[in-house]
């Protein structure tokens, strides 16, 4: 075959033989030059020196992403396994022979902290496996990028820039990183990028990420968080509500940290503060209509108008409903009318109330029911200090102990009752600043007390016996409601007279009033007193016995004066 400009001659082959004979540097286990000095196949026949050839498959001169381009008469580097195998032929690599180039390269990139270059071509068990120029290395997935990415194909086989960050050759291990890659190159864009930018300065940006607090906003190489409270002066419940991922915004920057490179930024910034004039807008005691934003445990907020607020405390929900959440009085979007308590320009802050825009239970019952009045209710609950009767208007009130009964004590009378019965009762005492209404039962039939405060110590009164006792006589005076108990000792002046069997029930018998006690209603009667008072008073008016006329004789005039008296 003749000769061509690109194709060496006989004579060049014998010459670079010859040449190739003479060198002395052919060691197993190094990387050595040779030339292709034919192609047969997919395999190529090296000439090195020796006295025979060697076969290198033709793949291994080319990589990952790119096919071997090899002609006769190309000069590579192999590596010598061995000068002559069984067959006498010398055992040679190029893929060993690369790999040696690529970790003498790689070492001294590794050792002066210097990138390298290589391309992605493989996925492995947590990551990947990349080709540096003949050496492969590990790439874990959490070092691909600074952010998480769902498709590696547009990376996967076009060159890329890594750190090393870890080489072992005795093992053969190497781990790179691209994102630190990324991190260097952004750190040097974002330094350059946030000394171009002022705080107030407005922006444009694009809303790149939504978290639960907020929304990263691209700035053109650098991100900025826009707080969710800062997107507008309204409730944002979730950033979503009003933004979406890839929306344009422009925003204020409110915020710059240097050496951290963290930007805060605001949209609501750019729009007027409506918390301005704030106390002119709503005066305490204005009635207003808002909507329901959020329901809490210890309230529900109201909104006003776009980014005012108020707070509607649980205890200013409803007059009579106590205890109650607030999901049950009122529901989130409803429209309700609010009356203003308090506005603190300062922190922001409207207490509004719910139940002020409703009449006053406590306030339409004292006008319907004055005091004195009696009403009839139903029992409620029972406790340890009286009965809850419920009453008109869905308003509690109470009865106590010590107005259930004049005579019994109140904890053995409140055992009568028990709950839903319904119950006649005197109105006592409306408070309607402290929501409170005292009621009594006693007080309908009348007040005894009243009756004993009449009557004073030394009254002479008449009594009719309702009961004879071996210790004394029970008794009522007549003309009230008032009872008495005349004891024994006092039956009689005379102890032999002091007996209970010289009266009967129904009997009636005068005496005098030796006690009265207008607390407690109680008043103590004795005959005796009477017997006694009568004769001093007989004594003083017809003589003294001193004089020669008998106790028996002064007595006689007595009565038979007052016999003339009668007649």
């Amino acid at each position: 075959m003749p000769a061509t400009a690109t194709q060496p001659t006989r004579e060049d082959f014998a010459a670079m033989l010859e040449e190739s004979f003479g060198r002395k540097d052919l060691q197993e286990g190094s990387v050595v030059k040779g030339i292709v000095v034919a192609i047969e196949k997919d395999i190529a026949v090296i000439d090195i020196g020796l006295k025979t050839e060697g076969r290198v498959p033709v793949k291994e001169f080319g990589g990952p992403g790119r096919d071997a381009a090899l002609k006769v008469g190309d000069e590579v580097e192999v590596y010598l396994e061995r000068v002559e195998n069984a067959l006498g032929e010398a055992v040679l690599s190029r893929d060993k022979a690369r790999r040696e180039e690529s970790w003498v390269k790689l070492e001294k990139a590794f050792t002066a902290n210097e990138k390298v270059t290589g391309m992605i071509f493989n996925q492995v068990k947590g990551g990947y496996t990349v080709d540096l120029d003949g050496a492969v290395a590990f790439l874990p997935r959490s070092q691909v990028d600074i952010r998480p990415i769902r498709d590696l194909g547009p990376l996967m086989r076009s060159p890329q820039q890594f750190q090393i960050l870890k080489m072992d050759r005795r093992r053969g291990n190497i781990v790179v990183s691209r994102r630190t890659v990324l991190e260097e190159t952004r750190a040097g864009q974002r330094q350059e990028l946030v000394s171009s930018l002022e705080e107030g300065q407005v922006i444009d940006g694009v809303v790149k990420n939504i978290t639960d607090y907020g929304a990263f906003v691209d700035l053109g190489g650098i991100d900025g968080l826009l707080h969710v409270t800062d997107i507008a002066w309204r409730r944002v419940n979730h950033p979503t509500d009003v933004l979406t991922i890839g929306q344009s915004v422009k925003v204020k920057i409110i915020k710059i940290n240097h050496e951290t490179h963290r930007i805060s930024l605001g949209m609501k910034q750019l729009q007027g503060d409506p918390w301005e004039g704030i106390e002119g807008k709503y005066p305490v005691g204005t009635k207003v209509k808002g909507r329901v934003t959020n329901i809490t445990d210890y309230g529900a907020f109201v909104e006003l108008e776009p980014g005012i607020e108020g707070l509607v405390h649980v205890s200013e929900m409803s007059w009579t409903k106590k205890n109650v959440h607030p999901g049950k009085i009122v529901a989130t979007s409803q429209e309700v009318e609010v009356s203003v308590l308090e506005v603190d320009p300062v922190k922001r802050r409207i207490s509004l109330g719910l139940k002020q825009t409703l009449p006053n239970p406590w306030e339409a019952f004292a006008e319907k029911h004055p005091v004195g009045s009696a009403i009839e209710g139903e029992v409620k609950n029972k406790t340890e200090f009286g009965l809850f009767l419920g009453l008109d208007g869905e308003v509690d009130g109470m009865v106590h102990l010590s107005d259930l009964d004049w005579n019994r004590p109140g904890e053995q009378v409140i055992e009568e009752y028990k709950k839903g019965d319904m119950v006649k009762a005197a109105v006592l005492d409306v408070d309607v600043e402290k929501e409170r209404i005292s009621l009594g039962i006693k007080q309908l039939s009348g007040d005894p007390h009243a009756q004993a405060g009449d009557l004073k110590k030394g009254s002479v009164v008449t009594c009719e016996i309702t009961d004879v006792k071996e210790t004394g006589l029970e008794a009522k005076i007549v003309g009230t409601d008032l009872t008495t108990f005349i004891k024994r000792s006092e039956l009689a002046r005379d102890r032999s007279e002091q007996r209970t069997d010289r009266f009967a029930r129904g009997e009636k018998v005068d005496g005098r009033v030796t006690m009265v006690d207008r607390k407690s209603g109680k008043v103590t009667v004795s005959i005796k007193a009477l017997e006694i008072a009568e004769e001093k008073e007989a004594v003083a008016q017809y003589g003294s016995s001193d004089s020669g006329a008998t106790l028996g004789d002064i007595l006689g005039k007595v009565l038979s004066r007052g016999t003339e008296k009668k007649e």
